[in-house]
């Protein structure tokens, strides 16, 4: 998922001229995000319901990409509205990282769905101050597919141009760490060297792949899904470099300040997406149609079902956040070269979360050490 390059307590000079001649698209053309569209029949109020804390709404954001169904079943089956009684529970979807946390720094959002990579950007940036990650979502869902005219084995993607969706976001960081580990020098900042590295925007990799001005790319579902729809083959999966073969790629966070005023808000949405964790692993092939159709209802186009179907195969749902490999993952941006070293410690709080699983009898999860105290 797109994100800003890392800096410890601020930009540095160069990371600003560097992410300046970005194309953040979603702050050009609509602000912090796009208003989802509230036309989700399963989104009543029941008679009755309070408003939780006193709150009109709870604003929500995520990404209309399968790495997020959470939130899109969530939401297309009513759970967060469910949950939140009389206070109308409000949607943005995002594109990218940084407009995310400028959503959530402005207050435009109060708790969205984000990758790991622009939640530690945007908590080492405000030096710890600016959010929480209280809770996982979702592991897996990235893959190397490359052009099989050009690359038959891991070895000849030396030389080759492989896309990632930015400079320093998730895949690009877990990239470059892939390919220093085969021995391959990288410059980080430009993308050149033994492998040449293209940051493009998911929306447009796939016409690219098909025009041949990349022979492969390292993204996340369902993009890996559309590549192969083009004739691309799956090289690697990056769940097969990880113990268990688990990492986290998509995370809850909260503004600290929504968290301390509006715990019980906060809650309320945790159970939310415990329940549609719950019920995407029970009912795999109805959530895949909810998520799928939520995907309709915010971009106007669902995903054809050759598309669809390995894209969701190759995602799991937990609402552990995974926190030893958010730590693996900052570790690895620091080799790149691209995030000074991070004092994460306090990124996590997962309180609300263990209070949700404990209440339903599931076992509580851990913040690896970087929990708040």
């Amino acid at each position: 998922m797109p994100a800003n390059r890392f800096a410890r307590s601020g930009f540095t000079r160069r990371s600003a001229a560097v992410l300046a001649a970005l194309p953040l698209l979603a702050l050009a053309a609509c602000g912090y995000g796009s208003e989802s569209k509230d036309d989700s029949s399963n989104e009543k109020v029941a008679a009755g319901s309070k408003k939780i804390d006193g709150l009109d709404s709870v604003k929500i954001g995520y990404f209309g990409n399968l790495t997020h169904a959470t939130a899109l079943v969530g939401r297309e089956q009513g759970l967060f509205q469910k949950e939140l009684g009389a206070t109308k529970a409000q949607y943005a979807t995002f594109n990218a990282g940084p407009s995310e946390i400028e959503a959530l720094n402005s207050g435009s959002i109060d708790i969205g769905w984000i990758g790991p990579s622009p939640a530690i950007n945007g908590y080492t940036k405000s030096a710890g101050k600016s959010l929480k990650i209280i809770g996982g979502s979702a592991s897996g869902g990235v893959k190397l597919v490359v052009n099989p005219k050009k690359v038959t084995s891991l070895k000849d993607v030396k030389g080759k141009k492989i896309a990632t969706p930015q400079l320093g976001n998730t895949q690009d960081v877990a990239f470059l760490n892939w390919a220093a580990e085969q021995g391959w020098k990288v410059d980080a900042q430009s993308g050149k060297g033994d492998v040449t590295v293209v940051r493009t925007d998911n929306k447009i990799t796939p016409d690219a792949f098909k025009a041949g001005s990349i022979d492969g790319a390292w993204v996340p579902e369902p993009t890996a899904s559309k590549l192969v729809a083009e004739g691309g083959k799956v090289l690697l999966d990056e769940a097969s470099l990880w113990p268990d073969k688990k990492f986290v790629i998509t995370n809850i966070i909260v503004r600290q300040s929504f968290l301390k005023e509006h715990p019980k808000a906060v809650e309320a949405v945790l159970k939310a997406s415990v329940d549609a964790n719950k019920w995407i692993n029970a009912n795999p092939d109805e959530a895949k149609a909810a998520a799928n159709k939520q995907l309709g209802v915010d971009s106007g186009k669902e995903l054809p079902a050759d598309v669809l179907d390995p894209a969701w195969k190759s995602v799991q749902f937990t609402d552990d956040p995974l926190a030893a490999t958010l730590d693996t993952e900052a570790e690895h941006a620091v080799k790149a070269g691209l995030l000074e070293k991070p004092d994460l410690k306090g990124i996590y709080d997962l309180t609300l979360l263990n209070k949700v699983l404990k209440a339903q009898g599931a076992s509580t999860v851990d913040a690896a050490g970087l929990g708040t105290s």
